[in-house]
């Protein structure tokens, strides 16, 4: 019985060899041929790669407001950024800040803030503040808001919900930008 459990030992520890092996070859031969190249001026850097393979994307500036959003003094919201500005008249962003979606989210399109609340609770049961709304959609009221206690959890998927949630500091701003008519501008 001994010999039968030794030799299985032994092939599982053969067969984990075998798999290192495959593992560091594949890891040397992905690898540059010179790690400790320098740059070839000073200044310069060789070009950074993505994980996809292909050059990375320069880091948008995100005060950058988005295109297609329109123009004038607007409250922009970003669906898959997750980011929403504050525009002045003169189509410059005075903030940005990003949001924790809600499970039901509005289409792209330009809306106005159609109603306000100082304080209620939420549809999740959250107590909430400087509720802004501004689109109905799947029968949901559509706002922006605040948890009185900070919070910005990842809304629970089974429930339909159109609270869009911020930092207090970000709902305040908010609440003070965006009065009843305030245009607000949803893109992709």
């Amino acid at each position: 019985m001994a010999r039968s459990s030794s030799g299985f030992v032994a092939g599982l520890t053969a067969a984990a060899v075998v798999a290192v092996g495959v593992l560091a070859y594949q890891a040397s031969a992905s690898a540059p041929t010179d790690l400790a190249a320098k740059p070839k001026a000073p200044g310069t850097s060789p070009p950074s790669v993505s994980p996809s393979g292909g050059p990375k994307q320069p880091v948008k500036n995100p005060l950058t407001v988005p295109a297609g959003s329109g123009t004038g003094e607007r409250v922009v919201y970003a669906l898959a950024d997750r980011r929403v500005w504050l525009v002045d008249g003169k189509g410059k962003a005075t903030r940005t800040f990003t949001v924790m979606p809600s499970t039901v989210d509005p289409l792209p399109g330009a809306y106005t803030v159609t109603s306000r609340s100082g304080s209620v609770r939420g549809s999740d049961g959250v107590q909430i503040e400087h509720v802004v709304r501004f689109a109905t959609a799947q029968d949901v009221a559509i706002g922006f808001s605040a948890a009185v206690d900070g919070s910005t959890p990842t809304p629970d998927p089974s429930k339909k919900t159109g609270g869009i949630r911020m930092k207090r500091a970000d709902g305040d701003a908010l609440w003070t930008f965006a009065s009843i008519g305030a245009k607000v501008v949803v893109v992709a």
